[in-house]
């Protein structure tokens, strides 16, 4: 069997696995995972909170050399099947194409980590040191069952200098030259509720209260009307220069990506400064009475080495004087990984051999993966990276979380190889 038809059928038995999250149901992809795994010599132990949702580790043993962790998680998000053209849960294959949820987020890598790493086994490769595979619960909605669970209960069987999971990978070609993005740090999640403040009232006479969802209706307007100050991070400056050439000043990043190509500018944008979105507003459950209280989520995300210490002067000035408070909720993300390491380098050389000429260029992500756990945690140099090249990237980031997901068979291989390289090069 060559390694497209074994990591084929792997994820075909993955998708045909309904993790959906909620409410997940992890453990029936971790006991699959575990069963092909152990088929080819590797120990697993599966481990988690509640023995329906079992994340997976298994070790390839190697030297004293620095260790590599393969991360994936093996929940999806919903799909419902009246909108797709085939069955969200067949893992078809159709036109070289396997088909349903997951096949892209994120059971292609998972797939591909696993028999990465069993086909090292099977040809008796011994790593410069361990590489880890951890396959993961959770991820989607992040209830603690997961990595973030596993590196505070069981941190020694988890640790790893460095790590390669979800959120670059995509092939793009700026000013006529192939580019392979490497994720290498994500915003942080910050999100705050804004509480305002009225009097109620009957809603027949609207004059004698003091209406907080009418209140709130302008604080959401003058979120929606700010311009935070932009900086040009570190990321972006070497993105920058690799694709134009030069750093341009702050002023005019954003014009001159958007000049060299659209994708460009979707990628620079947020990362030039925090985002605010508003979108939840909570205020009277009665159609006759006017709200004492409204109460706005906002979703924001602040840029790598930003807090949301830093950015409540600048909410509160965007905002104005008013009867409200402010309320910073949760954070998570926000780390970010050093770009010149072996880890780099060795994926550089992947790119090498791969599309002589091609350049890996550092990218932020806008949202979250767990590749944030372990940079929290232990330090590590933590990259996503899965390149696909048969299908465009633009496509592929329509399917996610949407209808009719699915990836090419070819770049399902492709990342078994990318994976084999990887695990190859660190330490080596």
């Amino acid at each position: 069997m060559t390694l497209r038809d074994e990591v084929t059928l792997l994820l075909q038995e993955l998708i045909r696995a309904n993790t959906v999250n909620p409410p997940g149901n992890e453990t029936i992809a971790a006991e699959l995972l575990r069963d092909y795994l152990e088929g080819n010599g590797l120990h697993c132990e599966l481990v988690g909170r509640s023995p329906d949702r079992l994340n997976v580790v298994a070790r390839l043993r190697g030297g004293d050399g620095p260790s590599l962790a393969l991360l994936g998680h093996t929940d999806t998000v919903r799909a419902d099947p009246e909108e797709w053209t085939r069955d969200p849960w067949s893992g078809d294959l159709v036109d070289g194409e396997i088909w349903g949820r997951g096949a892209l987020d994120m059971k292609s890598q998972v797939a591909a980590s696993a028999v990465a790493v069993a086909s090292l086994a099977r040809e008796g490769y011994r790593p410069s040191g361990d590489v880890v595979l951890l396959l993961t619960a959770d991820e989607e909605v992040n209830e603690n069952y997961g990595l973030s669970w596993l590196v505070e209960e069981h941190p020694d069987l988890v640790r790893a200098d460095y790590a390669l999971n979800e959120g670059g990978g995509d092939r793009c070609v700026f000013g006529g030259k192939a580019f392979y993005l490497c994720a290498v740090g994500e915003k942080m999640s910050a999100p705050f509720r804004v509480h305002v403040r009225g009097r109620s009232g009957h809603a027949s006479m609207p004059s004698i209260a003091d209406n907080a969802l009418v209140k709130a209706a302008r604080i959401v307007e003058a979120l929606d009307r700010f311009e935070p100050p932009r900086e040009l991070i570190p990321e972006v400056q070497r993105f920058l220069g690799d694709v134009l050439g030069e750093v341009p000043p702050v002023e005019t990043a954003l014009d001159r990506a958007r000049a060299l190509s659209p994708l460009a500018a979707e990628l620079v944008e947020p990362l030039l400064s925090l985002t605010l979105a508003p979108t939840m507003i909570e205020a009277s459950r009665q159609r006759n009475v006017i709200p004492a209280t409204c109460v706005v989520t906002v979703d924001c995300r602040l840029p790598p080495g930003m807090t949301p210490a830093d950015a409540d002067a600048l909410v509160r000035a965007a905002i104005g004087p008013g009867d409200y408070e402010l309320e910073w909720y949760e954070k998570d993300g926000g780390t970010r990984s050093p770009m010149d390491t072996p880890l780099w380098a060795g994926l550089q050389d992947w790119v090498d051999a791969h599309e002589p000429g091609a350049r890996l260029a550092p990218l932020v992500c806008a949202g979250f993966t767990d590749s944030h756990w372990m940079r929290d945690a232990f330090g590590t140099v933590s990259y996503g990276f899965f390149p696909q090249t048969a299908m465009d990237s633009e496509l592929a980031a329509r399917l996610i979380h949407s209808a009719d997901e699915r990836i090419p068979a070819s770049d399902l291989e492709l990342g078994v190889h990318v994976l084999r390289a990887a695990a190859m090069a660190v330490g080596s």
